[in-house]
């Protein structure tokens, strides 16, 4: 039987943390030496992009984990000691995190990542006015930019479709301007409403 049929089977079509039957995918548990059933968990969208720090940690949404750190399955023991972690600021984090036993075996896989010593702050690329920013959103310049190693002088109020953030950095984003396609600082820039 394939993991993704075994995995299907086990969750019942729900998400293995908040038990939400909501845009649904499969979820290796870093580090991806464990790819086993056992590693690979049903989690919703919601939960993904919390885990992959791609949206701001809801705290409310996460207290589903004083139910789900209950399971029997490894890989969500996992993720449900390394989210608690993130949350260890909170008073029923920290209670559940203390209640919450892994087997030294299992405490080695959680802590293999690190991700466990960050606090739930979450870096993301933000325009000038704090809005949060995504692929392919439209901006606006807040100031003319001269273009390092070319003649392109971007004036102030040009309007930059279909960005990409730059991944490593949340302070800058690549978008084309008159067919080059340049990095801008999100200082300079404002998103489009």
């Amino acid at each position: 039987m394939k993991i993704a049929d075994q995995v299907a089977a086990r969750s019942q079509q729900q998400c293995e943390l908040c038990a939400s039957t909501d845009q649904l995918s499969l979820y290796e548990v870093p580090p991806s030496d464990y790819a086993t059933s056992e590693y690979t968990i049903n989690i919703c969208n919601n939960c993904r992009t919390q885990i992959d720090k791609k949206a701001p940690l809801d705290q409310e949404h996460w207290r589903c984990l004083t139910t789900s750190m209950w399971s029997e399955v490894p890989g969500v023991q996992v993720v449900a000691w390394r989210m608690l972690n993130r949350l260890r600021t909170e008073t029923w984090a920290m209670e559940s995190l203390d209640m919450l036993y892994l087997p030294d075996e299992l405490l080695d896989i959680a802590k293999a990542t690190g991700d466990h010593e960050n606090d739930g702050a979450v870096d993301l690329h933000r325009d000038v006015n704090g809005a949060l920013l995504n692929d392919g959103d439209t901006v606006i310049l807040t100031k003319s930019l001269d273009v390092k190693g070319s003649t392109l002088n971007a004036k102030l109020g040009t309007v930059v479709k279909n960005i990409r953030l730059v991944p490593d950095n949340t302070e800058q984003i690549e978008g084309k301007i008159e067919g080059q396609t340049i990095v801008i600082l999100t200082k300079y820039l404002r998103k489009q409403a």
